[in-house]
């Protein structure tokens, strides 16, 4: 998979995308992440890529010409049509299962917006879809192509040991990840749970599932809607008899 990012600020992204496991995946080739400097594309001696807006208002605006010629020389390197997404906070909010969707596409182009954002002909032009990574405002596109390219580069196929390593954990069947445990057994008076050190896989798998149940309605009760076909009939069932299930009095 390829992602390219066009910004004002390349430089952000190396101390950040070359560390780790998304650096290992850069290096052994299982992912290509190229970023590439809007001003360099600007026509005036300057290299400005910003002006007023038209109609007032605070702030400046990001020009069309420097992004849409910057795009476009992205997009002669290679005989293929890109997905081109401008992070924004108008977009469409950041999910595992847009992550999955984008894990899926050979190329993405992300361009990251700056000051008030971008003049709106550029983004109708190049047909650019809009995501957020949450709601609330940052100071530019970078942080949120960040997130995107750490998302992205982990579904990929040789990034991560193997499968297990993500269909797991939170977010990925519609449920948080069941709480996890190491050495030692225990520590400042806190055990880790017996089933975990029983060394029966039945057990400890019905533990996590039940775990992750518990988690995903105690952190996030408005997942458990969506979890809709994650979590069983049945498992339903037995969550709900027990939280009815009265306490037992017992005698002094």
């Amino acid at each position: 998979m390829r992602i390219d990012i066009a910004t004002l600020f390349p430089d952000m992204f190396d101390p950040v995308l070359n560390q780790s496991i998304v650096g290992r995946g850069i290096k052994n080739g299982y992912i290509e992440i190229h970023t590439h400097d809007i001003r360099l594309y600007t026509e005036n001696k300057h290299n400005r890529v910003d002006d007023k807006p038209y109609g007032g208002g605070t702030g400046m605006l990001m020009q069309a010409q420097p992004i849409y010629d910057c795009i476009m020389a992205i997009k002669s390197q290679m005989n293929l049509k890109p997905r081109i997404v401008y992070m924004s906070p108008q977009g469409e909010v950041l999910t595992q299962n847009k992550v999955r969707e984008l894990a899926a596409e050979p190329w993405l182009i992300l361009l990251c917006g700056h000051y008030e954002g971008v003049d709106q002909r550029v983004l109708d032009e190049l047909e650019c879809e809009e995501l957020s990574v949450g709601d609330y405002v940052l100071t530019g596109g970078e942080l949120p192509a960040m997130i995107v390219c750490d998302a992205v580069a982990r579904l990929q196929e040789g990034v991560l040991p193997n499968e297990d390593a993500f269909s797991v954990e939170s977010h990925e069947d519609g449920l948080l990840e069941y709480p996890q445990y190491t050495r030692p057994e225990e520590w400042r008076g806190r055990r880790v749970p017996e089933v975990l050190l029983s060394g029966n896989h039945k057990n400890i798998v019905a533990w996590q599932r039940e775990q992750a149940i518990e988690v995903t309605h105690r952190k996030r009760p408005d997942m458990m809607t969506g979890a809709g076909t994650a979590i069983t009939n049945e498992e339903r069932l037995r969550r709900r008899t027990s939280r009815e299930k009265p306490t037992e009095d017992k005698d002094d």
